[in-house]
C-alpha cells in the first residue's frame, strides 16, 4: 500500500456511499497525488434494523467505523455529523466540515398535503424521537409511528404502511437526487434540527498528522464554527439520538445566533430559548442556551427519559 493511500471509513448506506464519494472527489481535488479508497463498514444501525435508535444506544451510526479508526484499520471516516455522539471519543479528532448542506426536516406527503393540512389521527413515520416530540408538541392529534431503515427504505415504508407520509433530512434527499419528492420544508419553528444536520464530518486520530493538511482544505469555517455551538449545546445536555433535542446555529456578520429545543417525548413539555453573540464565542454560547433550557425544566425531562419514563 502506497504512503499517499489514505483509507476512509463509511456505512454502506446509499447517502453514505453518495457523500464518501463526493469526499473522495474533493479530495482528489485538492491533492492530486492522493490515493483516497473507501471502505464501507457494517455499524450498529445495520445490524439492528428494525429496533428503535434510542434502545440500540449511542453511536449506532459511528461506533464500529471509529473503532476500527482507532485500531489503524481506517485512516479516517467520514460521517454525517449529526450521528456522532456529543461525548466524542478522547482519541479522535473532527478534523474538517465541509460546507454545510440544508440544515433543515421535509416533510414527504402520500397525497400532496403539508403537514398543517392533515386530518386528525394522520399517521407520520419517523424514528427520531426529536422530530416526534416536535411534531407531537404542534399537532398532538396525529400518530408517530416509528420508522426504520435508509432514505429509500423510509421513503418505500409510506405507501407500504399506510402512511400519510414521513420528514427527513432535506440535505439526504438532496444528496441523493430526490429533493422533488419534499412536499414542504418543515419550519423551523415547528421542527428545529438535529445537531450537525446537514454536515459531514472528516475525523481521524489525534496522533495521526499524516493526512491532516488534505483534511483542513475541505473544511468551511463558517460550517464549523455553527457546529461547535451546536454540538456544545447537546453536550451540556448530555444528549445522543436518544434524547429528543435539536439545535440550529447560523452565521449573521460578526454574530452568531444559536436557538434550542429541548422536549418530553410525547410533546406535552417543549422548551425552547435562543442566544446571539460573537462567532468566537459559540461554544459559550451553545452551554449557556442548554443550561438556560436544563434549568427551565429540561433536567427533569432528561432525567425522565433517563428513567424510560415518558
Amino acid at each position: 500500500m502506497s504512503s499517499r493511500t489514505f483509507r476512509l471509513g463509511t456505512r454502506g448506506s446509499p447517502l453514505a456511499l453518495w457523500q464518501a464519494e463526493w469526499v473522495r472527489q474533493a479530495l482528489l481535488s485538492a491533492d492530486a497525488a492522493l490515493e483516497p479508497e473507501i471502505a464501507v463498514i457494517k455499524t450498529s444501525a445495520e445490524n439492528f434494523p428494525e429496533q428503535e435508535i434510542p434502545l440500540i444506544g449511542t453511536g449506532v451510526f459511528s461506533r464500529e467505523i471509529d473503532e476500527a479508526l482507532l485500531t489503524g484499520e481506517l485512516d479516517g471516516a467520514i460521517h454525517s455529523l449529526k450521528d456522532l455522539p456529543s461525548d466524542y471519543h478522547p482519541d479522535l479528532e473532527i478534523i474538517a466540515i465541509p460546507t454545510r448542506e440544508s440544515p433543515l426536516d421535509a416533510f414527504v406527503s402520500a397525497t400532496g398535503e403539508n403537514l398543517s393540512e392533515l386530518g386528525p389521527g394522520s399517521r407520520v413515520g419517523t424514528g427520531s424521537p426529536r422530530r416526534k416530540a416536535q411534531l407531537l408538541s404542534w399537532r398532538p392529534d396525529i400518530e408517530i409511528v416509528p420508522l426504520r431503515g435508509n432514505v429509500n427504505t423510509r421513503l418505500e415504508k409510506i405507501s407500504r404502511e399506510g402512511l400519510a407520509g414521513t420528514i427527513l433530512a432535506q440535505a439526504g434527499l438532496k444528496r441523493l437526487g430526490k429533493e422533488e419528492l419534499i412536499t414542504e420544508l418543515v419550519d423551523t419553528s415547528v421542527i428545529l434540527p438535529a445537531v450537525g444536520q446537514g454536515a459531514l464530518a472528516l475525523v481521524c486520530r489525534k496522533d495521526d498528522d499524516r493526512f491532516r493538511e488534505q483534511l483542513l482544505a475541505l473544511d468551511h469555517q463558517p460550517s464549523h464554527e455553527t457546529i461547535l455551538a451546536e454540538r456544545s449545546f447537546l453536550r451540556r445536555l448530555r444528549g445522543g439520538c436518544q434524547v429528543a433535542a435539536g439545535a440550529l446555529a447560523r452565521i449573521e456578520g460578526a454574530s452568531i445566533v444559536i436557538e434550542g429545543v429541548l422536549a418530553s417525548e410525547d410533546g406535552s413539555t417543549c422548551l425552547r430559548a435562543k442566544r446571539e453573540g460573537s462567532t468566537i464565542d459559540g461554544p459559550r454560547l451553545g452551554a449557556e442556551l442548554a443550561d438556560e433550557l436544563l434549568e427551565g425544566g429540561g433536567s427533569a425531562l432528561i432525567e425522565n427519559q433517563d428513567n424510560g419514563g415518558q
